[in-house]
C-alpha cells in the first residue's frame, strides 16, 4: 500500500472524513474536558481529589480494554455499523455522566463512555483509510488526526468557558449535538461494508483477549498511580506495572507463534519498517505531546494565578499553530520525506518549550503566548508524518490492525509521558513552584528530544519519489507478511 501525491481528495473521501471527524471528536475533546473540571467535582459531589482522579483513569482503563477488540468487531458486523454503535455508546455514557449524583455513579458511567471512545479512536483511521480505497496520503492522514492534535489544545478553552458560566454537567452534555450530528453524517456518507457471511462468523481471539487488555490496562494503570504514590517504588505502582508487562511479554509470545495468526491484535506486521518505524515514533510523540499538555494549564492557573477560563484562553495560540501547520505539513512531506519532516517538528516543538523551561511569575504573557504559536506548529505537524507512511507496506486485511497497533503506542505513550512530568513536577515542588515547574518543562523538552531517536528510523525518501510498483498488492511479499485474519 503506496502513500499517493499530495493530490485533492474526492468528494466521497472528504464527506467521509467529516462524518467522522465530527463523530470523533467529542471523544477527543471529552478526554481532556474533564481533567480541568476535578477540583470543581470534588466540591459539587462531596468527594476527594483522590476518589475523583479515578473519573480520569477509570475512563482511559476503559478505552484500552476497547480497542484491542475494535478489528475483530469490524470484521464481524462492518465498519459502519461499529462507528455508530460506538457513538451511540459514549453519547448514552456521557447523558448518565451528566446525570450522576454521586463519584461512584460518575466514575461508573465514565467507564461506558470510554468504552465507546475506545472503540472510535482507531476506527478513525481505519475507516478514513478504507474511504481512501487503501491510498494513503500525508493530506488524508492530516485530516485524520486534526481532532487528535487539536482535542487537548481547545479542550480547556471549552472546559474553561463551561466550567465557568455553566453547570458542570455540560462537560458532558456538550457531546449529545456532536453525536448527534456525527451520526447523521455517518448514516450519510460513509460507505456500507456490511462483511460477507464467511467474516461475519470471524471467531474472536479469547486468549489474545485475556491477555492483551489487563496487559494494557495494568500498565495505564501503574503509570496514572506513579505521581500520586510519588515513585515508582511503591505497590500500587508496580504491583499491576509489572503484572501489564508480563502479560504484554504473554501476548507477544502467542501473538507471534508460528502459522497462521488469529490474535486480536496481529503484532506480526510491526516488524515492517513502516508500521515498525511509525510505531515507535508515534509512541514518542504522545509521550511528548501530553508531557507539555499537562504541565501548561497547571503552570498558568497554580504559578501565574490565572483562572481555569483564562488559562484556557491563554492556549489558543498553541491551537492556531496546530491548525496552521495542517495546510503546510502535507506538501512538506511530499518534498522532504518522512523522516525530514518528522526531525523538525519534534525540534521545533522542543525549541518552543524551552522558554517555559525558563520562566517564572513575571514572564511576559505576550510572549509566552508567540512561543505557544510556534510550539502548535511543530506538534501539530509531527503525528502527520508517521501516520502517512504507518499504512505504506500493509494489505487491506491488515488495515484495522495496524490502526489497532498505532492507537496503542499513542495511548500509553501519552500515559508514560504525562507520568513522568507529574512525578517531577511532584517531587519538586517542596523546592519552591518555580523550580518545580522549570524542571518538569526541562523533562518535558528531554522527552521531545528523546524522540528524535525513533524518528531517524523513518522512511527518508519523498513518497513521490519511490520507484513505480511493478506488481499488484497481492503479489507484494517481499515486505509484507500475512495479515490476521
Amino acid at each position: 500500500m503506496t502513500e499517493t501525491s499530495e493530490t485533492k481528495l474526492p468528494p466521497q473521501v472528504r464527506n467521509a472524513l467529516l462524518a467522522l471527524i465530527v463523530g470523533g471528536i467529542a471523544a477527543i475533546l471529552d478526554s481532556t474536558l474533564v481533567t480541568l473540571a476535578i477540583h470543581t467535582l470534588v466540591v459539587k459531589l462531596h468527594s476527594t481529589a483522590g476518589t475523583l482522579q479515578w473519573v480520569t483513569t477509570a475512563y482511559l482503563l476503559a478505552m484500552a480494554v476497547a480497542i484491542p477488540v475494535t478489528g475483530w468487531a469490524e470484521s464481524r458486523w462492518g465498519g459502519k455499523r461499529v462507528w455508530m454503535a460506538a457513538l451511540v455508546l459514549f453519547v448514552v455514557g456521557s447523558v448518565l455522566c451528566a446525570l450522576s449524583w454521586n463519584d461512584a455513579s460518575l466514575i461508573a458511567f465514565r467507564v461506558l463512555q470510554g468504552l465507546g471512545a475506545g472503540l472510535i479512536f482507531p476506527l478513525m483511521q481505519t475507516l478514513a483509510v478504507r474511504a481512501a480505497g487503501g491510498q494513503v496520503s500525508s493530506q488524508l492522514m492530516a485530516a485524520v488526526t486534526l481532532p487528535i492534535a487539536l482535542g487537548p489544545i481547545l479542550g480547556p478553552v471549552i472546559g474553561g468557558v463551561i466550567l465557568n458560566w455553566l453547570s458542570w454537567r455540560w462537560l458532558f452534555l456538550v457531546n449529545v449535538p456532536l453525536i448527534a450530528v456525527g451520526l447523521l453524517l455517518a448514516w450519510r456518507f460513509l460507505p456500507a461494508d456490511r462483511p460477507g457471511r464467511p467474516a461475519g462468523r470471524a471467531r474472536l481471539d479469547w486468549i489474545g483477549l485475556v491477555l492483551l487488555v489487563p496487559a494494557l490496562a495494568g500498565i495505564l494503570l501503574g503509570l496514572s498511580q506513579l505521581s500520586e504514590q510519588g515513585g515508582i517504588g511503591h505497590a500500587g505502582v508496580l504491583v499491576p506495572l509489572l503484572a501489564g508487562v508480563a502479560l504484554l511479554a504473554a501476548f507477544i509470545a502467542w501473538a507471534s507463534r508460528p502459522g497462521e495468526s488469529r490474535a486480536i491484535v496481529d503484532i506480526r506486521l510491526l516488524r515492517l519498517r513502516s508500521l515498525g518505524s511509525a510505531s515507535a515514533v508515534l509512541f514518542a510523540a504522545g509521550a511528548a505531546m501530553y508531557a507539555a499538555m499537562f504541565l501548561l494549564p497547571l503552570y498558568y492557573q497554580q504559578l501565574r494565578g490565572q483562572s481555569v477560563l483564562d488559562a484556557g484562553l491563554l492556549m489558543i495560540p498553541q491551537g492556531i499553530g496546530a491548525l496552521a501547520s495542517r495546510f503546510v505539513v502535507g506538501k512538506l512531506v511530499e518534498r522532504f520525506g518522512a523522516r525530514a519532516v518528522t526531525i523538525a517538528s519534534f525540534l521545533l516543538a522542543a525549541a518552543a518549550t524551552i522558554p517555559f523551561a525558563l520562566a517564572g511569575p513575571g514572564t511576559s504573557l505576550w510572549w509566552l503566548g508567540a512561543v505557544l504559536l510556534v510550539r502548535g506548529l511543530g506538534i501539530g505537524a509531527v503525528l502527520i508524518p508517521p501516520m502517512s507512511v504507518a499504512y505504506q507496506d500493509i494489505q487491506p486485511a491488515g488495515i484495522q490492525h495496524a490502526s489497532m497497533n498505532t492507537r496503542i503506542v499513542q495511548q500509553v505513550g501519552a500515559s508514560f509521558g504525562t507520568a513522568i512530568v507529574a512525578v517531577v513536577l511532584q517531587s519538586l515542588l517542596d523546592h519552591g513552584a518555580t523550580g518545580a515547574f522549570r524542571g518538569a518543562f526541562w523533562w518535558a523538552i528531554g522527552i521531545t528530544v528523546v524522540a528524535l531517536v525513533p524518528a531517524i528510523t523513518l522512511p527518508g525518501r519523498p513518497a513521490h519519489q519511490a520507484p513505480p510498483a511493478t506488481t499488484g498488492p497481492a503479489e507484494r511479499t517481499a515486505d509484507t507478511v500475512p495479515a490476521a485474519s
